[in-house]
């Protein structure tokens, strides 16, 4: 969903009207019926979707915490962010809590004005509309707090979030919500948007993404293994409905050209009107003043197959400014990642990037219909065919030993492992290996070594911050963590 200043202004503006009534309430004699407040404010669809952008710029905007700050809070305990040791303290994570919460907290008042018909002069089918998008956004951040945390409070439209005691839900109760969220946006969002909306989340990201929240499902903690059917169902309209495909050449998949489409189903929209954060982040100190705040884990990149899409998604030499060095000649010896470098050289000079974030990529699709097809019925040609059409454009279509195509010949277990490793390669630094690694209980397995002893099972979710628990004295903190 593209970020507008305008709705920025707009929380300004009420912020500004409730502080002028505050202080001037002892002057009123009469109880003020013109008030706007969260009740009444969402009267039109601008205003609706004014609470869309403000939940995004929460997560997405600048120094924020997807842009950048997600990663070293969170995404270091995988074995691909450079770093990690699973030393993980009580607080570790709170900023990840905060912003999906209050993410969250600007959706439920759009959903309640929607559901009261509040919203006026609109069609049920622009209100619907209105509400998938509302029901996308926050099954969407309930799902990412379920994965990092187990069971969280459930706030809805309905509920008193100014209650000091709210407990958590249980883990199935929030995977009903988010269910139920996406089931409706799958079936209220457009198959396509307009050129003047062509940010927002169509049908099938729905679907992607809810094909995802099934598969797991049918993983830690729940272990529904009844849910592989519903994501295989579910990536199969996805794929049979021809909507996104495949970038041919991997090494265009990020170029900007493509933000929209083919193949990104879902992205945070980064403009020349409004860009994130500077791309030196991404950069090591020997190119265009890189900060070097984020790159890969050594052992991970170098076992990378050797293949253009290595280097296409991973930052192992100079390739714009002539120093002719590669990653082993720079501090740290490490690669850096390449995704979010694909904005122009002199762009990256003056500090400035208008590269778009994925959140969703129809490759993704294709994986999740491989393993969930696996799962249920084994190595079946149609899922060999999905994830083979990613394999041979990451190798350029040249056979090569360390990314093989996948066969009907393979065993179910060895089909699995497999189309995970592939997940690790494909998605690398979009916010997706810690999930894998998680609902597969293969932590111990792909630690480093060198901190293996610091592993525990408890490691597997998040604590809840000190902070709200002291708060909140219905909270439980998860297994392993101090409480206050």
């Amino acid at each position: 969903m593209k970020r507008k200043f305008s709705s920025t202004l707009t929380i300004i503006l009420l912020s500004a009207l409730i502080l002028f009534f505050a202080s001037s309430c002892d002057q009123l004699v009469e109880k003020p019926t013109d008030f706007v407040g969260p009740d009444n404010f969402f009267t039109t669809p601008a205003q609706i979707e004014s609470a869309f952008t403000a939940s995004m710029d929460v997560l997405f905007g600048g120094w924020t915490f997807y842009d950048w700050y997600g990663y070293p809070e969170i995404f270091e305990m995988d074995d691909q962010v450079y770093g990690g040791d699973l030393v993980i303290g009580d607080d570790f994570g709170s900023g990840c809590w905060q912003k999906h919460f209050r993410a969250i907290s600007f959706i439920n008042p759009a959903i309640k004005a929607l559901n009261a018909g509040q919203v006026t002069g609109i069609s049920q089918e622009k209100a619907d509309e209105l509400m998938a998008q509302a029901k996308f956004l926050r099954g969407w951040n309930y799902f990412m707090l379920v994965r990092y945390y187990g069971g969280v409070p459930l706030i809805e439209e309905t509920t008193d979030a100014t209650r000091d005691d709210i407990p958590r839900a249980s883990v199935a109760e929030v995977y009903d919500l988010i269910v139920n969220d996406l089931l409706f946006a799958t079936q209220h969002l457009p198959v396509k948007w307009g050129e003047e909306n062509k940010a927002r989340p169509a049908a099938d990201a729905a679907k992607t993404l809810l094909a995802k929240v099934y598969i797991t499902m049918a993983g830690f903690p729940l272990n529904e293994t009844s849910n592989y059917a519903k994501a295989r169902d579910m990536a199969k309209q996805v794929i049979d409905a021809g909507n996104y495909w495949l970038v041919p050449d991997v090494e265009d998949v990020f170029e900007m050209e493509n933000t929209y489409g083919p193949e990104f189903m879902w992205c945070f929209h980064n403009s020349e009107e409004e860009y994130v954060i500077e791309p030196q982040i991404w950069l090591p100190g020997e190119m265009a003043g890189g900060w070097g705040d984020t790159r890969c884990e050594k052992r991970w990149g170098e076992a990378f197959p050797e293949e253009p899409r290595k280097h296409a998604y991973l930052l192992l030499e100079d390739p714009w400014f002539g120093t002719g060095t590669t990653y082993l000649e720079w501090g740290g010896s490490t690669p850096y990642v390449r995704k979010y470098l694909y904005d122009s050289p002199e762009n990256m000079e003056k500090n400035v990037s208008y590269q778009s974030m994925p959140i969703l990529r129809y490759a993704d699709a294709l994986l999740l219909f491989a393993e969930a097809e696996n799962q249920v019925n084994g190595p079946t040609q149609a899922a060999c065919d999905a994830v083979n059409q990613i394999v041979n454009r990451a190798t350029g279509g040249v056979p090569n030993p360390d990314d093989p195509l996948f066969t009907t010949s393979m065993t179910k277990e060895e089909f699995d492992e497999a189309i995970i490793q592939q997940r690790s390669w494909e998605l690398c630094f979009e916010y997706d290996r810690w999930f894998d690694i998680q609902r597969k209980r293969i932590l111990d397995k792909v630690t480093d070594p060198e901190f293996l002893q610091n592993y525990s099972i408890e490691d597997y979710l998040l604590p809840i911050p000190q902070k709200d628990l002291r708060l909140n004295k219905a909270l439980v903190q998860n297994p392993g963590y101090t409480s206050p």
